[in-house]
């Protein structure tokens, strides 16, 4: 049988393999084990399957993914997100729409210092949208800037998507952080200009709240300062060349420690489930990556993306409508099943094609990561939409309209990206001068 043909059916079972629920990194590996074993052989794929897992637990590069994770846990059970959302709510509370901006605000902020999307929006469900009930924010705004908010967690590092890309596209992971930092900032300033927009056209959206003396607001700066510190030692020893970013995922890890034990914030209980929630996010990252690899080579040994990028190559169409399709590819495919997983599926086929293509493998990581962002708040499958959902009870048609502005914010994000790579690719190269 051909061996483009057997790589489409495998493809093509595992599409299915994801739809029944069962576990992606059990799917990957069995479609990635079983295809590889009949293109080449039964022992060669039992060497595949060890050497590939081998690889991904036994790599220090890879002690990165739990270091950062432990340290987002730690942040997140120690309620660090709660007292940042209290300072920013002091100096913006009172404008309109002025808590739905501290809900940005504090949420960048945080992100700077988690490893979790999820993480986050699970918090600020929690802490923003009761703050915002109170102050009579309309839920479709106050639900929709939460399920928003949580996707910036897939650009600003630590981020956990930007490392499973550059194992699968072999790039450095300290590098995509820093390429993540300027686009992340920008689509957060973005979320806030939309919220003023909104408030202003519909100002019942967001009444006014209670304005805070300087005094108040001065005093609770404190709350902002050291997790903002940790993030610039980390992230500029990074961009600085001091830390490799397994050192800077230890350093980060360290000091979050220590600020959460000085200032008493983290009990016992709460250490050990951060411990224990770090240990399980590891190990299920570590599996993702070694089940993608395994079913990265049965694809490269089915020739599907030299055949594909041949294929596109001949089209006569423009590269830049030729990413728009693939970019759709990944949006319509994370429809039907989780974006990651999809993600995982597609990159090792179109990666290729987009280097064919002149792309920079920076950029087209950062692009990848923001329609990541735009699908994990778009229906059926919107992850973070439905987070706030079961924790508010809010219904899930009052979220997506509220999560509709800001996903039009990121597709203008996308077309900036576009218009100007080097807000991706910067930082990048201006860390390898």
């Amino acid at each position: 049988m051909n061996e483009v043909l057997i790589g489409c059916i495998g493809l093509c079972l595992l599409l299915a393999l994801f739809l029944t629920g069962i576990e992606l990194a059990f799917a990957m590996t069995f479609i990635g084990f079983v295809g590889f074993a009949i293109l080449r052989s039964l022992p060669a794929a039992i060497d595949l399957l060890a050497k590939d897992y081998f690889d991904a637990f036994a790599s220090y590069a890879f002690v990165v993914v739990p270091l950062f994770v432990l340290m987002g846990q730690v942040a997140f059970n120690s309620g660090i997100a709660e007292k940042m959302y209290g300072t920013s709510r002091k100096f913006v509370g009172h404008v309109p729409g002025g808590l739905a901006m501290a809900t940005v605000v504090g949420a960048t902020i945080f992100k700077a210092i988690s490893g979790s999307s999820l993480a986050t929006a699970a918090t600020f469900s929690s802490v923003a949208i009761p703050e915002m009930d109170k102050y009579g924010y309309n839920r479709k705004l106050s639900t929709g800037v939460v399920a928003s908010v949580g996707t910036l967690g897939i650009l600003i590092p630590p981020s956990g998507t930007l490392i499973i890309l550059a194992m699968i596209t072999d790039q450095s992971i300290g590098k995509l952080f820093l390429a993540g930092i300027v686009p992340g900032l920008m689509i957060a300033v973005l979320f806030l200009v939309t919220i003023v927009v909104w408030c202003r056209l519909n100002p019942s959206l967001a009444p006014r709240g209670e304005a805070a003396g300087w005094k108040e607001r001065a005093g609770s700066l404190p709350q902002i300062f050291w997790p903002l510190l940790i993030f610039v030692v980390t992230v500029g020893g990074l961009l600085a060349g001091f830390f490799t970013p397994t050192e800077a995922g230890s350093v980060g890890s360290i000091a979050v420690l220590l600020l959460t034990f000085l200032k008493r914030d983290l009990d016992y209980k709460g250490f050990v489930k951060s411990v224990r929630e770090s240990l399980r996010m590891g190990c299920m990252v570590l599996m993702l990556i070694g089940s993608s690899a395994v079913l990265g080579h049965f694809v490269v040994i089915s020739k599907i993306p030299s055949v594909i990028a041949a294929w596109t190559l001949g089209l006569p169409l423009p590269s830049c409508v030729i990413m728009v399709v693939i970019l759709f590819i990944y949006l319509v495919g994370g429809s039907f099943v989780d974006d990651m997983a999809f993600m995982i599926l597609a990159t090792p086929i179109f990666f290729p094609v987009a280097m064919k293509l002149g792309y920079d493998p920076i950029w087209f990581s950062i692009v990848l990561g923001v329609t990541m962002m735009i699908g994990v708040i778009t229906p059926p499958v919107a992850v973070a939409a439905f987070i706030v959902k079961n924790i508010t009870q809010e219904s899930i048609g009052r979220i997506y309209k509220g999560v509709l502005p800001f996903l039009i914010t990121l597709v203008l994000s996308l077309l900036l990206l576009f218009l100007f790579p080097k807000l991706a690719t910067y930082l990048p190269l201006a860390a390898g001068k």
